[in-house]
């Protein structure tokens, strides 16, 4: 029978049952390929219930650094029954399927082109420990022990996370060496090892971090100077308000007097802890929340309000599978149109789109200089799977001499010099031509200058109007800003052919990991060379159109059913339609490198048929 053989490039997925507490071993397992010096990236897949169904957890390794979803298990570890039938199905011919023996494994379960390890997990549990949760906690170290010894990982790395994992419990690190050591011995005792799949240490990984997507934009919120937090709870954006008060309850604390320089209010509802942010910003502080697809469609109504007023917001919306309440443990990129065009009228919002842990942490903190430059909600758009997996990202690095960039505030002195040159103070007049007025703070001066802000139809000095030229007018400031934000938000990044290519692809966010390997997939396996661009931002910058005038045919790479991100490249640049082809992925995964590279191969090949 065919066995799969290859040296650090291998998927190994964990089929375990929620809430039975596989997930610190599992991570354990992953982080061991870590600190071997070997690229690698895990995805948890869960359920929205709280414990009792079946959950996944998935690592990929990969020594060329291909840390997107890849189709097909090589490893299959699973521990739970319900599931088994779609864990034997999914392991790729010549793998593996590692499994608790202390039953025998029913007949349907059973595959003639695959491997069969079985452990007698349990029955080492009933043998070593007499407490029921113990055996249960204890069945993950063993599993975690025998992948150890089947793939040849360092057994004093994995000694050492331990160690890390139990630092403030220390009375737990030997019973789960003990239990880790089992299950090296069982293999050893009972198998061939290592496998043909196997892991051998490199030091491919540098200075990189291994950290989730939410946390990093907590901390980002964090040295980016905010003070106020407005949210309510919602999956996958819990983890991130979470992150940054975790981080805040370090950071944001007066040395002189210990109390916390921070305030974190959970609203009644999303509407109302958008509300919160927008008082705290128009108040001069800088402040933010996060949410996702359904808490977004409940602040559509304040979002207008603040594009209108032009109330400095940031607003982070971790993305899920829709619609509705739809699968809310599940990645997709749905909220495109949505965030773009929140609100009734003529809006439009900034949207920043990370694709990295570092770049949550690095947009995160630009998000507040813009939406204080531009006076406007800036909306930072991630997802499930980059927010709440670990992925391996470069260091979060932080100048120190970086001053926040608080826009066009008139202090007390300007507001002063207004008056002496007989110039009235004018709350939403366009002085410098770029379509961004000049707002005042609160209590800057006793007599003179206006904190007033109108969301209703309004002249340039706030004053309420209904003349409809006067509205045009600042409808029409408003598109001025909207020219001005292209210049300065994040600029697209390029991926050049090294010859000529008339084929383009565009992705953004999460999709990077997958369209990145595909790029290489297309040319050693299809010999297809082409341009990529990925995209960071919305409004879109001029190279982005240029790109796309440089390529008879463009690929459009995104997580959602209805191509929305192609949707505002037709909308905001009047591309023709038919130039841009769609490559979509809406089941709630990853897209895969394969599903990329087929797509456009399978549509290269009709047009010349």
């Amino acid at each position: 029978m065919q066995q799969l053989t290859a040296v650090n490039d291998l998927v190994v997925r964990f089929a375990n049952v929620n809430g039975t507490g596989s997930a610190s071993a599992n991570n354990m397992f992953a982080m061991s390929i870590f600190r071997m010096g070997i690229p690698m990236t895990a995805k948890n897949i869960f359920p929205s219930n709280i414990q009792g169904l079946p959950t996944w957890y998935e690592v990929r390794v990969s020594e060329k650094g291909y840390l997107g979803r890849r189709e097909g298990v090589d490893i299959m570890l699973c521990v739970n029954p319900q599931s088994m039938k779609q864990d034997v199905a999914s392991v790729k011919p010549g793998g593996y399927f590692v499994y608790d023996n202390t039953k025998n494994l029913h007949k349907d379960f059973i595959r003639d082109d695959i491997h069969y390890i079985g452990i007698p997990m349990i029955g080492i549990c009933m043998r070593l420990y007499s407490d029921a949760r113990q055996r249960q906690l204890f069945k993950n170290m063993i599993y975690v022990g025998a992948l150890a010894a089947l793939l040849d990982i360092e057994l004093d790395v994995v000694k050492g996370i331990i160690a890390d994992e139990f630092v403030k419990k220390p009375k737990l690190i030997e019973p789960n060496v003990q239990a880790m050591m089992a299950g090296v011995t069982y293999i050893k005792e009972n198998y061939d090892h290592p496998l043909g799949l196997r892991v051998e240490r490199r030091d491919l990984v540098g200075d990189a971090i291994v950290i989730d997507g939410n946390t990093a934009c907590g901390i980002g919120a964090v040295y980016a100077g905010a003070t106020v937090a407005g949210w309510y709870p919602i999956t996958p954006s819990t983890s991130l308000v979470e992150a940054f008060a975790k981080y805040s309850n370090r950071l944001r604390v007066d040395p002189a007097t210990g109390l916390k320089k921070v305030a974190i209010v959970q609203a009644e509802d999303e509407l109302a802890a958008l509300g919160m942010v927008l008082g705290a910003n128009w108040n001069g502080a800088r402040a933010f929340t996060a949410t996702s697809g359904p808490g977004l469609s409940l602040m559509n109504e304040f979002l207008g309000l603040a594009y209108f007023a032009e109330i400095p917001a940031v607003l982070v919306d971790v993305q899920r599978g829709g619609p509705s309440t739809g699968m809310p443990t599940r990645t997709q990129q749905s909220d495109l149109l949505l965030a773009a065009y929140a609100s009734h009228g003529d809006t439009k919002h900034v949207l920043v789109i990370p694709s990295t842990p570092t770049e949550c942490f690095e947009f995160m903190a630009d998000a507040f200089d813009l939406a204080e430059r531009l006076q406007t909600p800036v909306i930072v758009m991630t997802d499930l799977d980059l927010g709440m997996n670990d992925h391996l990202t470069a260091p979060l690095k932080w100048d120190d001499t970086r001053r926040y960039d608080r826009g066009k505030v008139y202090t007390a002195e300007d507001l002063d010099a207004l008056s002496a040159m007989g110039k009235q103070f004018g709350r939403y007049l366009d002085v410098d031509g770029d379509g961004i007025p000049y707002r005042t703070l609160p209590a800057t001066h006793p007599t003179k200058g206006s904190f007033f802000t109108r969301g209703t139809s309004h002249d340039e000095y706030a004053r309420y109007t209904e003349d409809g030229v006067k509205n045009a007018q600042v409808l029409d400031r408003l598109s001025k800003k909207w020219d001005t934000a292209k210049e300065i938000l994040p600029l697209p990044e390029f991926y050049q052919a090294q010859n000529e290519s008339n084929i383009g692809m565009i992705f953004f966010g999460t999709t990077t990991y997958a369209a990145l390997e595909a790029i290489d997939l297309l040319k050693e396996e299809e010999g297809i060379t082409l341009d990529a661009m990925r995209a960071t931002a919305f409004p879109f910058h001029a190279s982005v159109e240029a790109f796309i005038e440089a390529h008879d045919q463009v690929f459009v790479v995104e997580q959602n059913r209805d191509a929305q991100f192609r949707t505002l490249l037709i909308n905001e640049l009047e591309i023709n339609p038919k130039k841009l082809i769609k490559i979509l992925n809406y089941d709630g995964m990853p897209i895969t490198a394969d599903a990329i590279r087929n797509g456009i191969a399978k549509h290269l090949e009709a047009i010349k048929l």
